[in-house]
C-alpha cells in the first residue's frame, strides 16, 4: 500500500466511521463525567465534528477528495435540512418577543452582512496579497461561507460553499477561523449571561418581559411537545426529501433558462443550479411554516434536520487540511475585525434600546452560533429560555441563505 492510498476506500464504510465519530462526540459532550465536562468547557463539540474527520483525512485513513459522501450530503441532505429547520418558524411567537428582541437579532444579522466586506476592505488594504486571490482561491469566496455560517448555521455555510465554490484549502482555513473566532465571542456572551443582573441594573433595563416570556415558554412546551410516532417521522421525511426533490426539479429549469436568456447574471451566481436549490428549499420551508405542517416541529422536525446537518458537517470535515491555517494567519485578523464589527453594533443597539442583556446575547448567538449554541447561551440566563435561542436561530436559518449571499456579493465588490 502506497502512502497516497487511503486505508478505507468504501464510502459505506467511511459513512459508518463518520456516524460513529458523531456518536462519540455527542455521547461524550453530554456525559456526566467531570473529565468530559471540563474538556467540552474549552473544546466545542462542533469543532470536533469537523476536526476528527479532518484527522482521518490527514493521516490517510480516508480520502476526502475521492469520496462521494460530501456530494451526497450536499445534494440530498442539505436542501432537506434547510426545509426542516425553517419549517418551524413561528412568526407570531417571534413577534411576541417584542420589538427589542427582533431589533437586536436583526442588528446582529446586519453586523455580519456588512462586517465581512468592511473587514475584507480594512485588512485587505494592509495585506492585499493575503486577502486577494483569484478564481477558486479568492479569499472573498471563503469568507462567503463564514457569512452563511454566522447568519444561519452549518447548512447555510454549506450552501454558500456550493454557490461560490472556494477551493478546499481556502475553505479549510475559513472553517477554522469560523469556529475559533465564533467561540471566542461565545465566551464573551456567556460572561455577560453570568453578570446579566448587574449589567441590566447598571443600564436601567426593563426585564419584566423576560419573566413573562419564561412563563409562556413553559406553557407552550407542556401543551405541544410529544413523542414522535412512525407516522410523524415518515411525514417529516416526506416533507424534507419530497420538497428537496421538487427544489432540484425547479432549479433544473430555472438555472438553464437564466443561462440562456440572461447570461450576464452569472456574476451573481443566478445561473448556478445549486443556488436555486437552496433558495427554493428555504422558501418552501418558510411557506410551510404558515401552514399546519409547522406542527411537525412538535414531533422533532428540526431535530431530524439537525442530524442531517451534522452528517453534512462531518462530510465537510473530510476535506479539511488543518495545517492550511498556518499559511493564512491574516485570516484570523480579518475574522476578529469582522466579529468586532458585529459585536460593536450589538452593544451600541443594546445601549440605545435599553433592552435586557438576554436579548442581545441570544440575538447575537442565534446569528453567530446558530441552533447548536444559541440555546446554550439562552439557558445560561435561565433553562426555560433555551427555546428562545432555537426560535431566533431558526429565523437565522431562514435569513442565512439570503444574508450570506448579499454579504458575499459585497465582499466580491471590495476584494483587493
Amino acid at each position: 500500500m502506497t502512502a497516497t492510498t487511503p486505508f478505507l476506500t468504501n464510502d459505506a464504510v467511511v459513512l459508518g466511521l463518520l456516524a460513529l465519530t458523531l456518536g462519540f462526540v455527542f455521547y461524550t459532550s453530554h456525559s456526566s463525567s467531570p473529565a468530559w465536562q471540563r474538556f467540552y468547557r474549552y473544546v466545542p463539540s462542533i469543532l470536533l465534528c469537523y476536526f476528527i474527520p479532518s484527522l482521518f483525512n490527514s493521516f490517510g485513513i480516508i480520502d476526502g477528495e475521492t469520496s462521494q459522501l460530501y456530494k451526497m450530503a450536499s445534494t440530498y441532505l442539505l436542501p432537506a435540512c434547510l426545509i426542516l429547520l425553517t419549517l418551524s418558524v413561528d412568526f407570531k411567537a417571534i413577534l411576541a418577543l417584542g420589538p427589542k428582541a427582533l431589533i437586536l437579532f436583526l442588528t446582529g444579522t446586519v453586523g455580519v452582512v456588512i462586517g465581512g466586506p468592511i473587514a475584507l476592505l480594512l485588512v485587505g488594504s494592509v495585506f492585499p496579497e493575503q486577502m486577494g486571490g483569484v478564481d477558486a482561491n479568492a479569499v472573498w469566496r471563503g469568507m462567503a461561507t463564514i457569512a452563511g455560517s454566522w447568519i444561519g448555521g452549518s447548512a447555510n455555510q454549506a450552501a454558500m460553499k456550493e454557490v461560490f465554490q472556494p477551493s478546499g484549502e481556502i475553505f479549510s482555513v475559513m472553517i477554522t477561523v469560523d469556529v475559533i473566532v465564533a467561540n471566542l465571542w461565545t465566551a464573551v456572551l456567556l460572561w455577560m449571561a453570568a453578570n446579566a443582573k448587574r449589567l441590566d441594573e447598571a443600564r436601567g433595563a426593563d426585564t419584566r418581559s423576560i419573566e413573562a416570556l419564561k412563563a409562556k415558554i413553559e406553557q407552550y412546551e407542556a401543551e405541544n411537545s410529544r413523542i414522535p410516532t412512525t407516522n410523524d417521522l415518515m411525514m417529516i421525511a416526506a416533507v424534507g426529501f419530497g420538497l428537496a426533490g421538487l427544489s432540484h426539479f425547479l432549479a433544473d429549469y430555472i438555472a438553464p433558462w437564466i443561462q440562456t436568456n440572461a447570461p450576464e447574471l452569472a456574476m451573481y451566481s443566478l445561473t448556478s443550479k445549486f443556488f436555486w436549490v437552496v433558495v427554493i428549499a428555504t422558501t418552501f420551508g418558510l411557506l410551510l411554516s404558515a401552514t399546519k405542517m409547522r406542527h411537525l416541529e412538535a414531533a422533532g422536525a428540526s431535530k431530524v434536520g439537525s442530524v442531517l446537518v451534522y452528517i453534512l458537517v462531518a462530510s465537510i470535515g473530510m476535506h479539511m487540511d488543518v495545517t492550511a491555517v498556518l499559511d493564512y494567519p491574516v485570516m484570523f485578523l480579518a475574522g476578529l475585525v469582522w466579529i468586532s464589527i458585529h459585536g460593536g453594533l450589538m452593544l451600541l443597539m443594546l445601549k440605545i434600546t435599553k433592552a435586557p442583556t438576554f436579548f442581545m446575547a441570544v440575538g447575537s448567538q442565534a446569528n453567530i452560533g446558530g441552533a447548536a449554541s444559541a440555546p446554550v447561551v439562552a439557558a445560561a440566563f435561565h433553562p426555560a429560555l433555551a427555546p428562545v435561542g432555537v426560535l431566533l436561530a431558526v429565523l437565522g436559518y431562514a435569513l442565512g441563505t439570503y444574508g450570506g449571499y448579499l454579504s458575499a456579493l459585497m465582499m466580491q465588490g471590495v476584494a483587493p
